[in-house]
């Protein structure tokens, strides 16, 4: 059975995964455009290369669907399954790449902001980039998650396999971090005490 694809925005993520293992391809196409940006996202910020991050996002969508035939409904999110892919495939991607700096690229410009706007949010972007660039890994992922993806913190403890306290730490290490590294870039970057 296929369900309309207008009907299928309220439908959870392990539904439609089931639905497209059992041949409907709609489902898939949701599923994708539904999922698509939050994993580039998440890649993007672990990695701070978009091609890298395009492809990342591309591989862990296609084990999502490698993995629908043997999906379990209500074991796992298909969110949580799908971060913690995209991680392990960031952070392979890291290890290769280890000692070489990564390209910061800014992020694509929305047309309804006025040129300065938009040139002091890529500033931002990229300054934040640059900032959890320089945490480590773990932090970086767990930050990423938190600020950035909305995760909660039982969600990315069972993303990073470890417990809701470490990511506390995690986090909390990685906040002071950042803020140490954006301290002297404050006023550049249009925030003001007050």
């Amino acid at each position: 059975m296929t369900m309309p694809y207008d009907q299928q925005d309220d439908v959870p993520d392990d539904t439609l995964l089931v639905l497209y293992a059992n041949g409907d391809d709609t489902a898939a196409r949701a599923l994708t455009l539904r999922l698509t940006p939050r994993v580039f996202s998440h890649a993007f910020r672990m990695l701070g290369d978009r091609a890298e991050a395009e492809d990342v996002a591309q591989e862990a969508m296609i084990r999502l669907f490698r993995q629908a035939p043997e999906w379990r409904q209500g074991e796992a999110k298909v969110t949580t399954w799908l971060y913690r892919v995209t991680a392990n495939l960031c952070t392979d991607r890291l290890r290769k790449a280890k000692g070489v700096a990564l390209d910061v690229i800014a992020e694509p410009e929305d047309d309804a902001k006025t040129a300065a706007q938009s040139m002091l949010d890529q500033a931002r972007s990229e300054a934040l980039q640059r900032a959890l660039a320089t945490l480590p890994e773990r932090q970086r992922e767990a930050v990423a998650l938190r600020h950035l993806q909305g995760l909660s913190n039982p969600e990315i403890a069972e993303v990073m396999t470890i417990s809701v306290e470490a990511v506390e730490s995690l986090t909390a290490r990685g906040k002071r971090a950042l803020a140490a590294a954006l301290a002297d870039q404050r006023e550049a970057l249009g925030y003001t005490d007050g």
